[in-house]
């Protein structure tokens, strides 16, 4: 067979020119290292997925179109978290670092986690990477864009979360929109001491669980032990058993009060 030796080298060096350049990403799949994205520019090799579960304000989970699913970790932003062991008030400027503030936190950890679930869930999204692209628990540091809205912003604009402050290309933005929010005093920015009270006497009796049908409570028809100490201190001869240690304070286990969520002043 007779070769055409400058055929065959032409098509060698495409060959080689091929494996030198670096390969297309894929858009399908979740990026593994995925270096050169612009987060200002969602048309810089972003990916395309649809959230199948919110874990949290902050964090969810995206499957891609091969099927695998990814965690996204919200670049920039925080919500408060909603156990009060992991609740940090000193995170959050002007929110106290107190039983008050952290039941506050709580709240709005809550709310964070109820607003994602609502505009995110089974949503069609742009995932954006940038900073550090995966965190050090393998979750993807990504900007989700819904119908073309960035919905880590809307977190901070709407106060549902702190920034999470980083190097990252949209630092300086979303700085910006926390600054503004906290001085409008919208969402986590609203702390108001008086909306949680502590003692007993602050508890009015429309605020009591209504009585049951056997006419006896017992600290599990009690949502903090403000309410329960209510009832002591309106039948101090405890009729019904909540003061068991017999020291003055009725149901130590439950927390010392809590927040409605519902009742806290929603973002407009």
């Amino acid at each position: 067979m007779r070769v055409r030796w400058g055929t065959l080298i032409v098509l060698l060096i495409v060959a080689l020119a091929g494996c030198a350049g670096a390969p297309a990403a894929d858009l399908d799949s979740p990026p593994d290292n995925p270096d050169g994205v612009d987060p200002n520019d969602p048309d810089d090799t972003a990916w395309t997925g649809t959230v199948v579960r919110v874990v949290d304000g902050d964090t969810m989970e995206v499957e891609f179109p091969n099927g695998e699913v990814d965690t996204v970790r919200l670049l920039g932003v925080d919500t408060p978290e909603t156990s009060a062991e992991s609740t940090s008030p000193g995170e959050f400027e002007g929110v106290p670092e107190t039983d008050a503030g952290r039941a506050h936190l709580r709240a709005w950890g809550g709310e964070a986690s109820t607003f994602a679930e609502s505009e995110l869930a089974g949503e069609e999204v742009t995932v954006v990477t940038g900073g550090d692209r995966r965190g050090s628990y393998g979750r993807l540091l990504a900007v989700l864009y819904v119908d073309g809205e960035d919905f880590n912003e809307r977190l901070l604009t709407e106060g549902y979360a702190r920034l999470y402050d980083t190097e990252f290309a949209l630092r300086d933005a979303y700085a910006a929109a926390k600054a503004d929010a906290r001085e409008r005093g919208v969402g986590l920015w609203a702390f108001d001491e008086s909306d949680y009270p502590t003692e007993a006497s602050e508890v009015d009796d429309e605020d009591l669980p209504p009585l049951p049908a056997d006419g006896d409570y017992d600290c599990d028809d009690f949502d903090t032990r403000a309410e329960a100490n209510a009832v002591l201190d309106r039948s101090p001869d405890d009729p019904h058993d909540l003061d068991a240690d017999g020291d003055g304070e009725a149901c130590e286990s439950l927390p010392p009060f809590g927040v409605d969520a519902a009742a806290l002043p929603v973002p407009p």
